[in-house]
């Protein structure tokens, strides 16, 4: 059996408190931190490399900056986000769209696609 590896970084003690117990009687979750402040996320993240990060959610229709951040940095982890005041959780991953186009077999395509940003010319029909 795999074990999911938690940091926990909720602000608001007792809630950081909460969702730890909910979490320590899981035979296959290990907390692998707790941070108390915002600013220690990110060392803690790449010192102890969790499956998931649980936060506070400030805003709920916000994506909090720090998930930004440090989803760009360790896309394979997956963030919950918990609103100490309200009923709302809130889940996210980063994911890597592909987008395909076949081009024309020609010197000229490939240099649009080069220098493309966005679609490349020169597409077969």
């Amino acid at each position: 059996m795999r074990t999911i590896r938690v940091l926990v970084a909720n602000r608001p003690r007792l809630m950081r408190e909460l969702i730890m117990a909910i979490i320590s009687d899981q035979p296959d979750i290990e907390i692998v931190g707790e941070v108390h402040e915002e600013a220690g996320i990110e060392m803690a993240v790449e010192r102890a490399r969790p499956d998931f990060l649980i936060i506070a959610l400030e805003e709920p229709d916000r994506l909090p900056l720090v998930c930004q951040t440090t989803l760009r940095r360790h896309p394979d982890m997956r963030v919950i986000a918990v609103a100490p005041n309200r009923d709302n959780l809130m889940f996210y991953t980063a994911t890597l769209r592909i987008h395909a186009d076949q081009l024309e077999a020609s010197e000229a395509s490939v240099l649009s696609a080069l220098r493309s940003e966005s679609q490349p010319l020169g597409r077969v029909q």
